[in-house]
């Protein structure tokens, strides 16, 4: 599907070449993908180990990047989707921890695959007190500002998603996402995704870490992936309409997002859209980088 101009950007060759002049959006669940390069940058700086257990626990800050610790996922409880449809305030953390039996693991860990958004809670916590700082400061002090990305907030009110794309009509409360809902323009999402996946920001040792994947597949339905797994913190297919991929879809009440970098084109998409269907945008930025 062809999505509007405005919905979409792409880098090619490190430049932007199609700027989205439009609203911020939000960037659902590639906000793993930066919470992963946070939490990298930390590792390269010694206030993180990638993997030595966590304090009182069996799973490693890889793990958890990587989807394989075990942890159950609060967006897998009925519950929880029946709250947010009905508009519903978040659930305090504490709270939500107990409903979803955090400490009950899925799996051992290292043992098992299973996407977990409670996990990027848990990492999302490291960032936090590694630096003793916020999210929002933490993101901007790690990620942001060196690779020069602006105007990329961390929504924390209702309020803070009625002036994006496409507004917040049924009054979605951002801490829903208990690991942090960045909102940013379809061009900061793709120029962070170049940058980071082009060596601006890890040192390669690093770099490749992130890039060593958890193999899950050969085929999801409908969707332009083939040969596919999980690095830390990113989607990867090792081939497909536009060749290998590297980068992360999401989705949320009222819109879809994909944000990918295609290394055979040398090109970095991002695209999102007001639709409930992940396969939408993730074809749009195949067709982009193809074409």
């Amino acid at each position: 599907m062809s999505l509007p101009l405005n919905s979409t950007a792409i880098v090619c060759d490190g430049k932007l070449v199609q700027d989205a002049v439009t609203r911020p959006v939000p960037w659902w669940s590639f906000g793993k993908t930066v919470l992963a390069a946070a939490a990298m940058v930390l590792v390269r700086d010694g206030k993180l180990a990638l993997d030595i257990p966590l304090a009182n626990q069996p799973y490693t800050l890889r793990q958890l990047l990587q989807h394989t610790a075990g942890v159950p996922n609060y967006s897998d409880l009925d519950i929880y989707t029946k709250e947010v449809e009905c508009g519903a305030q978040p659930w305090p953390m504490a709270d939500m921890l107990d409903r979803v039996q955090s400490g009950q693991l899925l799996f051992q860990p290292g043992q098992g695959w299973r996407y977990s958004n409670t996990g990027y809670l848990l990492v999302r916590q490291l960032i936090e007190t590694a630096l003793g700082t916020d999210l929002q400061h933490a993101l901007q002090q790690l990620v942001f500002s060196p690779l020069a990305i602006a105007g990329v907030t961390v929504a924390a009110a209702p309020a803070d998603l009625l002036t994006t794309a496409w507004g917040n009509p049924g009054g979605y409360h951002p801490d829903w996402v208990y690991h942090g809902l960045l909102v940013g323009s379809p061009a900061s999402a793709a120029l962070l995704l170049d940058r980071l996946l082009t060596g601006q920001l890890l040192p390669a040792s690093l770099l490749a870490e992130m890039m060593a994947r958890v193999t899950l597949g050969n085929e999801l339905p409908g969707r332009p992936w083939f040969n596919f797994g999980y690095g830390l913190g990113c989607m990867m297919a090792q081939a497909g309409p536009a060749g290998k991929s590297c980068g992360h879809t999401g989705a949320g009440p009222g819109s879809v997002a994909a944000v990918y970098h295609f290394p055979d084109h040398r090109r970095t998409v991002a695209a999102f859209a007001p639709a409930a269907d992940q396969s939408v945008v993730e074809w749009a930025v195949v067709e982009a980088a193809a074409g």
